[in-house]
């Protein structure tokens, strides 16, 4: 697949503190694509380098097939997690200003902002000055302002801050309708679960170094542990117990309801066929699947191995 952004040997160092040591990175084109590491990793120091706020000490951005160049800039669309908006200034006429600044003409402006607002139900917050909008509904503008001039690559740090659930959901479907349009995502979140939902890839940085990275699924299934979820009918499990105990395996989080019982059968990686075949000659198997580990799981795992 097509790397629309690529990061070859980038260091940075402010001071005697290294925040970036030979980062490499592939974003492929239409993907989304989650930065993750816990505060000070140096996420932030990389999305300004690619964003041209600041220049690497040393190795290269390339964009688009080539070496990132300051008019690429255009193509890019930046919600950084510090929110930047006049407060005194209404909100329409401002979101129209900000987006002449990205070279849309006034009638295409607002076209877009009408097309925006609308999609957001936000039509009557047009003359409202922003100092009147709580915080979700400044994130709401901010991230309108973020995307109306149909950037080729999105850079969303923390985007989901200041949301209330039913907010959040409706802006992570905007950003997986984006995805589908075309638009690459670069996706800078603390949220796992909005990893595991949204992400194609990731790369994990810990203490300026890329520690983790590849397909979300993949990583998923290397770090798997042998566990799996079963439920059967009844709530029995003393015979079942036995003989999977006999053969090595281990039982936990029994759990019973009216007519099943659920319990986590601990077993080595590659055991689910020979477990299964173990388990149906003594329960009705209601449902058997493989528990895979969480992002958080191995988020927490990797930087605590650092």
């Amino acid at each position: 697949m097509e790397n629309i952004l690529t990061t070859i040997d980038v260091d940075k160092q402010y001071g005697n503190t290294q925040v970036l040591n030979h980062i490499n990175i592939d974003v492929p084109r239409g993907s989304i694509y989650g930065l993750l590491g816990p505060n000070g990793a140096g996420k932030t120091s990389l999305i300004r380098i690619i964003n041209q706020i600041t220049a690497p000490d040393s190795g290269e951005v390339h964009f688009m097939g080539r070496r990132l160049q300051h008019d690429d800039i255009v193509h890019i669309g930046y919600l950084p997690e510090e929110r930047g908006l006049y407060r005194k200034m209404k909100v329409g006429e401002q979101v129209v200003y900000l987006a002449r600044l990205k070279g849309l003409s006034h009638a295409e402006a607002h076209r877009q902002v009408n097309i925006w607002f609308e999609k957001f139900g936000i039509q009557s917050w047009w003359n409202r000055k922003v100092e009147e909008l709580s915080k979700g509904m400044q994130q709401k503008v901010q991230f309108i302002i973020t995307v109306l001039h149909r950037p080729s690559l999105l850079i969303l740090d923390e985007p989901f801050s200041g949301f209330d659930p039913i907010n959040a959901d409706m802006l992570k479907n905007e950003i997986l309708q984006l995805r589908d349009q075309g638009t690459t995502i670069l996706l800078s979140t603390h949220n796992m679960a909005s990893v595991e939902e949204m992400c194609d890839y990731i790369s994990l940085i810990n203490k300026s170094r890329c520690i983790l990275q590849g397909e979300v699924n993949r990583i998923r299934h290397e770090y798997k542990t042998g566990e799996y979820a079963l439920s059967f009918e009844g709530n029995d499990a003393t015979t079942l117990a036995q003989t999977l105990t006999a053969a090595g395996y281990r039982i936990t989080n029994q759990k019973q309801d009216k007519q099943y019982t659920h319990v986590t059968v601990h077993a080595s990686p590659d055991a689910g066929n020979e477990l299964l075949a173990k388990t149906i000659p003594l329960v009705k198997v209601i449902s058997f699947s493989e528990m895979l580990p969480s992002m958080n799981d191995i988020f927490i795992r990797k930087v605590n191995e650092q």
